[in-house]
């Protein structure tokens, strides 16, 4: 599922409409940690995938900081991520193509963080804080009470 990260990030530049493919990794994600946890990030990520195949070459392979992995930090960021999202959707025109424009974006940032702090660090470090995982954590652990 590699080829999907380029696919948005660079190909959403140019055909915005393909940010909607994000949309859909994102609904799939949800669904899936309902049953799997996550599993999305470990197996199907694209994004996953590209830190592991390509930013491990450059990683400092670092022990990632404890502090990504502490609930309140985890979700502070999931806060920051969803309010600039709502914010740039609010904010949009209300096309389709602005829509796509919001998520090729926003899968642009989070991918440019994922490099920034992977380098320094540790390739998977962005994995640690990421919005998304944090949320399908919380799924999972929500649907293991009600069994």
């Amino acid at each position: 599922m590699i080829w999907l990260l380029p696919l948005v990030v660079v190909g959403g530049l140019f055909v915005p409409l393909l940010g909607y493919l994000v949309l859909l990794m994102m609904i799939t994600l949800l669904i899936l940690a309902y049953f799997r946890g996550r599993f999305w990030c470990w197996h199907l990520c694209p994004r996953g995938a590209f830190l592991d195949l390509v930013l491990a070459k450059f990683s400092l392979k670092k022990k990632i900081p404890r502090l990504f992995t502490k609930p309140p930090v985890r979700w502070a960021i999931f806060a920051l991520f969803m309010l600039a999202f709502t914010f740039q959707l609010i904010t949009a025109d209300k096309t389709w193509l602005a829509f796509g424009v919001v998520f090729v974006r926003m899968c642009l940032v989070t991918t440019l963080i994922a490099i920034f702090i992977g380098i320094p660090i540790n390739q998977r470090a962005w994995c640690a804080i990421c919005p998304m995982g944090t949320l399908q954590g919380k799924i999972n652990s929500c649907s293991r009470r009600k069994k």
